[in-house]
């Protein structure tokens, strides 16, 4: 069987999860490209993964990034930095490196997060991160491009036994805690990079998060 092989860019690549998106692309034989604010950031990603330096809120930096990519796998977050930084990194970020991308075509991989219809919860009211997100998550299916977009649940809230993903639509769990759902960080990563490759997931939106019993070995179906 042929495995199809892509360039791909990592936005948010030295984060928790941008970290492990690089590793498991890596794993699966894609070639990475790694977006970076400043060399210090990158030095713990994989010798492998081509490290681009570029910053998400300046447009002007974002060429080389996207120059000859097949896709585009946005983890990026403002982590805490409130308002404006909701506005300016988790919409700005996708934004800007849709410019960048211009008329040529990529597939898209959006992580946001579980809840994020949930405008009226005192997180998103105080940071305005839900909406922000939200407006990306627009954007992505505004572009024309083959997207999936993926709201993960709590990171690694999971017990050890809990890894059977289940792939919700709705985005009804809106509690603001981890009883919404619960999903290990290395799975989120594998189902952003494998979903690049699945025709099963293309203009797919779905909360992601896992349930007790063993992981699927086929994501597809």
């Amino acid at each position: 069987m042929t495995i199809q092989t892509l360039t791909v860019l990592v936005v948010g690549a030295t984060g928790s999860i941008g970290r492990l998106v690089v590793d498991e692309a890596i794993r699966q034989g894609h070639t990475v490209r790694a977006l970076a604010r400043s060399a210090d950031k990158a030095r713990r990603l994989p010798p492998e993964a081509q490290v681009v330096l570029g910053d998400v809120t300046r447009p002007e930096t974002l060429s080389a990034a996207v120059d000859g990519v097949d896709a585009i796998v946005f983890t990026h977050g403002s982590d805490g930095a409130a308002k404006v930084g909701a506005e300016s990194v988790d919409y700005g970020g996708v934004r800007n490196v849709l410019v960048a991308l211009g008329s040529r075509t990529a597939r898209i991989a959006l992580m946001t997060a579980i809840g994020v219809t949930n405008r009226t919860g005192a997180y998103n009211r105080s940071t305005e991160v839900q909406d922000w997100k939200r407006r990306s998550e627009r954007l992505v299916r505004a572009s024309g491009l083959p997207y999936t977009i993926v709201r993960p649940g709590w990171f690694d809230y999971n017990r050890p036994d809990e890894h059977r993903l289940l792939f919700l639509q709705g985005d009804s769990r809106q509690a603001g805690n981890s009883s919404d759902g619960v999903i290990a960080r290395r799975q989120i990563a594998e189902v952003l990079v494998h979903s690049l490759i699945s025709n099963h997931a293309i203009r797919k939106t779905f909360e992601l998060v896992a349930t007790k019993g063993p992981a699927q070995a086929d994501l597809d179906a």
